[in-house]
């Protein structure tokens, strides 16, 4: 989302006079330049501008009531005489993170007499010798650099100037390691795992299949041999039935034959009974 939209939506159908407070960061500004601000912001005491891509401040709008200027993790490398004439009342500046390299774009802030409260941290100007030296030098109405004073206090957290914004700033980046620490775990416990082999889930489902088809086999088995036993079985009770026919048979023979020889007998009987009687 580019920065006038940005702005236009947090208004949330307020008038800009009635703005205290104004939060755009992460959004992107088109040329690098403040967009959607004008003076009209005549009550605003909090301004975010945290990483849009601001490389300058000059189109900034009056904010005379500006306390807090939050314009970190841009690419800002000078041009900050302007903010004494546009937020004569700013307490805490946070620049950290662009692109300041040379103590003399610090120096124009010693116009900020408000100025208690500055962040350097990142940009390459602290990276100087004697850096915090100098600066505590040139500012002489500075009272924290980069959350220290010039004994090395840290600021306290009821310090509304430093202490709001920089702890957000310090949330911020913790999340961001531990989302690159799990990552990281991921990303070795993967490497450990090895690769992943298609081939095995190709095994696995030959597996399966092969096991169904034993089980099939085996089904078919028992299903043949079932059958083959009732064949048997219906042959072994055929042949009980033919073998009782042929006893049956044989019984019947044997029954004719004896009618047939007691028949033959009482015909031998009767021919010596007319020999006698002749």
């Amino acid at each position: 989302m580019d920065m006038k939209k940005r702005v236009s939506q947090e208004l949330r159908n307020r008038n800009p006079a009635e703005v205290v407070e104004l939060v755009v960061d992460n959004c992107q500004s088109a040329d690098g330049e403040v967009e959607g601000l004008t003076d009209e912001y005549t009550e605003l005491e909090i301004l975010s501008m945290v990483n849009i891509g601001l490389s300058s401040l000059s189109k900034l709008p009056s904010l005379p009531k500006l306390r807090k200027l939050e314009v970190s993790d841009n690419i800002i490398s000078g041009g900050l005489d302007t903010l004494a004439e546009k937020c004569p009342n700013l307490t805490y500046l946070n620049l950290s993170g662009n692109k300041i390299k040379e103590m003399s774009s610090v120096e124009v802030l010693q116009n900020l007499k408000n100025l208690k409260s500055l962040d350097l941290y990142s940009c390459e100007v602290s990276s100087l010798d004697d850096y915090r030296e100098n600066v505590f030098e040139l500012l002489p109405h500075l009272t924290y650099l980069d959350g220290y004073d010039e004994e090395d206090n840290e600021v306290p957290d009821s310090e509304g100037d430093n202490g709001e914004y920089r702890a957000r700033h310090c949330d911020l980046l913790r999340t961001l390691n531990v989302t690159l620490q799990t990552v990281s775990l991921y990303l070795v416990a993967d490497d450990e795992a090895g690769p992943h082999d298609d081939d095995d889930d190709d095994d696995d489902e030959e597996d399966e299949v092969d096991d169904e088809d034993s089980e099939g086999e085996e089904e078919e088995e028992v299903g043949l041999s079932y059958l083959m036993k009732d064949g048997i079985q219906d042959e072994e009770d055929d042949g009980d039935y033919v073998e009782e026919d042929d006893e049956e048979e044989e019984d019947e023979e044997d029954g004719d034959a004896d009618v047939r020889g007691e028949k033959r007998k009482r015909e031998a009987e009767d021919e010596a009974d007319d020999d006698d009687d002749e």
